[in-house]
């Protein structure tokens, strides 16, 4: 038998969408459940509210235009609270106090890539997001987080003061909705089937194994 041909997993998500930070979880989950088959993981934008502006708003704001206020948020949050804490991860929701919009977080992880060190970008991101309250409409806690994970910060602050890649980012974003992506986390093996929401990890396997199975077959 020949060497397997790598799947390729593109991950549609954001960083302030919840069963984002739970799905990332799962699928590196189930990337250990069938660490057998070879994949290459990219991870793509996603704006779960393009219409926060650049600055963010109050998270207040933010929860009652998407809610109709923060208490009715509230049951939907200890759901979400639940999920997380069975995958070992926190959400403390009510620390949150700031509502950004997502394109410099996007920006970050894209220069991250470079270093093949998306992953943990996004991961460090989403912790200061969901585990900390982290404003991450600040440039300086942006900054912070790429040092955190081993960036220059020097040349991230520099980056992010410019609009290098806000266009890029956006393409990406706008491509995932012209091909009907409207929920997050979306994963697409082989760019061609598409799994959506966030599955748990042996269901993810084993749509890895299978979808491996079949482009292999076919090479």
């Amino acid at each position: 038998m020949g060497t397997l041909k790598p799947l390729q997993i593109d991950i549609v998500s954001d960083v302030v969408c919840p069963w984002c930070y739970i799905g990332k979880k799962r699928i590196e989950d189930a990337l250990a459940l069938a660490s057998d088959v070879p994949v290459h993981v990219n991870w793509r934008p996603f704006f779960l509210n393009p219409w926060v502006p650049r600055e963010g708003i109050s998270r207040d704001e933010y929860l009652t235009a998407k809610f109709g206020s923060p208490e009715a948020y509230k049951g939907i949050a200890g759901r979400v609270v639940q999920a997380a804490a069975e995958e070992g991860l926190e959400y403390n929701s009510d620390r949150v106090k700031r509502q950004p919009n997502t394109i410099d977080c996007h920006r970050l992880i894209h220069w991250a890539e470079a270093d093949g060190k998306a992953a943990q970008m996004k991961q460090r991101l989403m912790e200061l997001y969901f585990r900390d309250g982290g404003d991450l409409t600040s440039t300086d806690v942006l900054v912070q987080a790429a040092a955190d994970i081993g960036m220059d910060a020097d040349s991230v602050r520099k980056r992010l003061a410019t609009d290098e890649d806000v266009e890029l980012i956006s393409g990406h974003a706008q491509e995932a909705s012209e091909k009907g992506i409207s929920g997050v986390p979306t994963f697409v093996f082989a760019g061609k089937y598409a799994v959506s929401g966030a599955q748990p990890a042996d269901q993810l396997a084993r749509a890895i194994r299978q979808v491996s199975a079949e482009i292999n077959q076919a090479a």
